[in-house]
């Protein structure tokens, strides 16, 4: 079997394009998983739940940016129920997070009337889609047509505004919460109420994402949401090992989570292009993740362990 270098090179743009709108829903997880220190299993849903909404909407005649409002709001509404179920029903994070994934199944398909719904490039003017990206690339639109640009303005804004909030005092209030729990309830710090709120923050970036990755393949389908936590956790963990010891900035943390799901992206490409069966995909996502996890333990068993002390004489 021959391998042509030249084919996989011409796939990254694809690759990176994926892995930037993933990375905005991985900015989602990283804000429960390492912010709220929840595991949040909302986002399967919630991601289809922005795809869903945003298709729709379009195909209704709003305008792309209505859609995009809209898609974000059913994200925030998402976040909120999950809140609600762990923090005025006493259920514990996860399950509160998988009942909500389970309820959204059938709202998503209510909203789209099916389990698909497609959306022509050729009848709407939306944000980004890959035949902007093919006719970027051939010279047949200008650079600024590109999606990877496109979005990449999108994390920027979004790395933005989330850097400010979290320097309010609201939002540190939302990172004392996850920090530690008990000490922000006896600084007075309603620890509920920021529960809720990170939960729905992180839901609205995920369906802002699904609505993106929605407009970018060109359709809503009830299951593009499925495995996106595992895809978040392993944007999440890669952005930390290769990039954690170099980004120490909130805001450069929010980056190195993106460009962990480009990485991954970028690896999950590579084996494709490597002629791997795409039924073992989810396999090879889930070796990915252990690989990188991993990873630090490996590093601590392998570098010489320190003395404490240096010996000779003790001190008076």
């Amino acid at each position: 079997m021959v391998f042509n270098p030249m084919e996989l090179f011409s796939q990254m743009p694809g690759a990176v394009t994926q892995g930037l709108i993933w990375g905005i829903m991985a900015i989602g997880v990283y804000i429960t998983y390492k912010v709220l220190d929840i595991a949040d299993l909302t986002v399967d849903g919630s991601f289809a739940t922005g795809g869903a909404v945003c298709v729709m909407a379009l195909l209704q005649g709003y305008g792309i940016g209505t859609a995009m409002l809209l898609a974000f709001f059913a994200g925030l509404l998402t976040g909120f129920v999950t809140g609600a179920f762990h923090v005025h029903f006493g259920i514990s994070p996860i399950l509160a997070g998988i009942l909500t994934q389970l309820a959204l199944w059938s709202v998503n398909l209510a909203i789209m009337g099916k389990a698909n719904q497609a959306l022509n490039v050729n009848n709407y003017k939306l944000l980004v889609s890959l035949r902007y990206l093919q006719e970027t690339l051939n010279g047949q639109k200008p650079f600024y047509w590109s999606p990877i640009l496109v979005v990449a303005v999108f994390v920027a804004a979004i790395i933005g505004v989330l850097y400010w909030f979290f320097g309010t005092e609201l939002g540190s209030c939302v990172r004392a919460t996850g920090a530690n729990l008990n000490m922000a309830r006896a600084q007075g710090i309603n620890t509920d109420f920021n529960k809720i709120l990170g939960l729905m923050l992180s839901n609205g970036i995920v369906a802002l994402s699904g609505a993106l990755l929605s407009q970018y393949q060109g359709f809503a389908d009830i299951n593009m949401g499925r495995g996106a936590i595992v895809i978040g956790l392993a944007a999440v963990i890669i952005g930390e090992v290769l990039f954690g010891k170099i980004f120490k900035n909130f805001a450069l943390l929010l980056l190195a989570v993106v460009l962990g799901a480009v990485v991954y992206f970028a690896v999950i490409q590579t084996v494709l292009w490597l002629k791997l069966d795409p039924n073992y995909l989810k396999l090879l996502s889930a070796l990915v993740v252990a690989v990188f996890l991993g990873l630090p333990h490996w590093k601590g068993k392998m570098s010489p362990t320190k003395k404490k002390g240096k010996g000779g004489r003790g001190n008076a």
